[in-house]
């Protein structure tokens, strides 16, 4: 099997490199951090039966133009930016591990809770401007606090567990049924209106599909408790931008993190202006820890990968 890698990260874990290529002899791989478009996943993915991806989007264009290819295996967490429909078409099996950075995005999570809670960043840039002391205010602790997770699936139950140490309450909302989860870890589940109503943290988990994109509108913003603080290490275009810009403004929510964004990179986003937002650049899978799994994880299923249906999880 002729295998190509679109994602330079092998670079930096040459004893996978060395095993990729082994088992695959003549395995491509790129050192580049280009974008790749259209055209140059044509060019690159020439001739190959399998690629092993990361963000990659194979539009019917693509998938066309490359007749060989049989398998695409994703090194990714998600599969957003794949449409099975268009695989099915050109008998391309998929393979996806779900889950797979769990551990480091879970850790990111609880980190961005203390990190907003106590409003380190709005302080640490008053230090960049020369201001050691004066009426800046106080944070407050996560112990104590009613944390609601949105969504709670490998990362959300990673969260749940990290936070038992903190004291806190923990409230969790699925659209699958989790209560042997709950009962285990003491969460109370809860519908989404309590969940929005009572936490003073709320931590975002959900998957990106037709019923969770742009969720998080003004009015479900409003539907939050007032002054709690607002944590996205999922994906950025379930929450409405402008209308939480406007409500950090009104003090309406005291805080945010997000580690994801509408359009990316967020260069010039408005969010980035207010004090109360902190944000990292879509860091969440970024330790060596996670990418090797990832990277693994897409060596396996180039001999590992099956058909998808359309309209069945995790595509819905």
């Amino acid at each position: 099997m002729r295998v190509a890698v679109t994602i330079p990260y092998f670079d930096f874990f040459p004893e996978l490199r060395a095993e990729l290529a082994g088992a695959f002899p003549g395995a491509k791989f790129r050192s580049d951090r280009k974008r790749f478009e259209e055209d140059d996943l044509i060019s690159y993915l020439k001739g190959f039966d399998a690629a092993v991806i990361g963000l990659d989007r194979f539009t019917d264009r693509v998938c066309a133009a490359l007749p060989e290819l049989k398998v695409v295996s994703l090194c990714s967490a998600g599969v957003d930016h794949i449409d099975p429909a268009i695989l099915k078409k050109h008998g391309i099996k998929m393979w996806w591990a779900a889950g797979i950075n769990k551990f480091s995005v879970s850790e990111l999570a609880v980190c961005y809770m203390v990190l907003t809670l106590r409003r380190v960043h709005e302080f640490a840039s008053l230090l960049q401007r020369g201001v050691w002391t004066g009426p800046v205010g106080f944070g407050a602790d996560l112990r104590g606090k009613t944390v609601g997770i949105h969504g709670c699936g490998f990362i959300g139950k990673e969260v749940v567990k990290l936070l038992r140490p903190y004291g806190v309450k923990t409230l969790a909302c699925d659209r699958v049924d989790i209560g042997e989860f709950c009962d285990e870890w003491d969460v109370e589940p809860v519908g989404e209106d309590e969940l929005w109503a009572r936490s003073d943290v709320l931590t975002i988990h959900l998957s990106i599909n037709k019923s969770t994109m742009g969720m998080y509108t003004g009015a479900v913003l409003d539907k939050m408790k007032p002054g709690a603080v607002l944590i996205n290490c999922a994906r950025g275009n379930m929450v409405d931008e402008a209308a939480l810009k406007t409500r950090l403004e009104s003090g309406h929510i005291a805080g945010a993190a997000f580690d994801v964004f509408a359009v990316e990179p967020a260069n010039g986003n408005e969010l980035l202006k207010i004090p109360t937002f902190f944000a990292s650049p879509h860091i969440g899978a970024t330790t060596r820890d996670s990418w090797k799994a990832m990277l693994r994880s897409g060596m396996h299923g180039i001999t590992h990968a099956r058909d998808w249906e359309p309209g069945t999880y995790p595509f819905d």
